[in-house]
């Protein structure tokens, strides 16, 4: 199992976001922060945008929690400004409970995000890391940053893949929140890409789709 971390197993954190938009009338209710994530990420991949562009998905979002329709432009604008690479580190419970199941079932792990070069000291602190340790052990944890190729150029898996020379690609599969970066990578690199779709947005697509991790567990493990 590979996974991605932003939208999987961290969010950007609701406990700023949320009063942070609260200003421009938006909700501070935690589940509705969590529902707007995956608002903007069907957003960004309907309008195919590029990893690097955010603005479809702050719009889409700050809609999402409810942000008055006269303030959406400066609200998208702020949350642009400050949903930056250290605030995505809201541990998705479910997820992290999920992965202490396929540890216990001897399931092999690792982690590929488009991040910023903090990506393995923050899933040190409650989620991860490579090798044992206090958290969950991973094979490998791949930075986009670090390694300098992001997703969706598939090559981003070339830094993951030899760190399970065991396991044939087609037998690894890779849980993303993106049709447009995680499952269109994962599938020219040749393993088997999973959505994760808790809210059921992509429902008719032609790819695996899952509501939660726990959903692979009894097939993985």
């Amino acid at each position: 199992m590979l996974f991605d971390a932003g939208g999987v197993l961290v969010l950007p954190d609701p406990t700023v976001l949320g009063p942070l938009l609260a200003y421009f009338g938006g909700s501070t209710d935690l589940n509705q922060h969590r529902r707007a994530h995956y608002v903007g990420m069907k957003a960004k991949s309907d309008a195919e945008a590029s990893e690097s562009s955010w603005d479809v998905y702050n719009r889409a979002y700050v809609a999402s929690v409810g942000v008055d329709v006269s303030d959406r432009n400066e609200a998208a604008g702020v949350l642009d400004r400050t949903r930056y690479h250290h605030t995505w580190r809201w541990v998705i419970p479910e997820s992290r409970t999920a992965l202490d199941r396929f540890a216990s079932a001897g399931v092999p792990m690792g982690v590929v995000s488009n991040a910023s070069g903090q990506i393995e000291a923050m899933l040190r602190r409650e989620i991860a890391q490579v090798g044992p340790g206090n958290q969950v052990e991973m094979r490998v944890i791949v930075d986009s940053h670090v390694v300098g190729v992001a997703k969706p150029d598939p090559a981003i898996f070339d830094h993951a893949l030899p760190s399970f020379p065991d396991v044939e690609p087609a037998r690894i599969a890779y849980v993303g929140d993106s049709v447009t970066m995680d499952i269109a990578a994962a599938a020219a690199a040749g393993i088997h890409p999973i959505l994760l779709d808790p809210y059921d947005d992509h429902a008719g697509e032609v790819f695996e789709r899952i509501n939660s991790l726990h959903d692979l567990v009894a097939e993985f493990a």
